[in-house]
């Protein structure tokens, strides 16, 4: 009897490190490189105007890197933040730091096109701090 719960019980932990090692060899969710420069100007690798493109529901890393304007709030030592001013209540609001900084987001439901903005007096040029989400279904 007690042999028998032995191997019950090593046959379980086989099992369950069975499956710890597909979860661990999944991908996990995009991880999309944006830099907000010094020149106050949202960049993404590779495109000239930048653009995230996300399905609908989406989940996705924005892995977003800040560098220093001219200005920034003093308040909290923000520099920039990539606000999506529709979407606030949904999380997609950051106050970004200087250097390198993770945030998982989800994308809306309902497709369409979302205006991505820095709401921190970053210095000249700021007001022009733009660029687009764009959710397709």
């Amino acid at each position: 009897m007690h042999r028998t719960i032995h191997i019950v019980l090593a046959a379980a932990c086989v099992a369950s490190c069975g499956v710890m090692v597909v979860r661990a060899g999944d991908v996990g969710p995009r991880i999309i490189d944006v830099t907000a420069d010094a020149d106050n100007r949202f960049k993404i690798p590779k495109m000239k105007d930048p653009v995230i493109t996300m399905k609908a529901n989406e989940v996705a890393v924005l892995r977003i890197t800040a560098h220093r304007g001219g200005e920034w709030d003093e308040k909290d030592g923000s520099i920039h933040t990539f606000t999506i001013n529709a979407l606030k209540d949904r999380g997609w609001n950051f106050r970004l730091k200087e250097g390198t900084q993770k945030f998982p987001v989800v994308a809306p439901s309902e497709p369409g096109e979302y205006v991505v903005e820095c709401t921190v007096k970053c210095g000249k040029g700021h007001d022009d701090m733009k660029m687009k989400l764009v959710v397709t279904p």
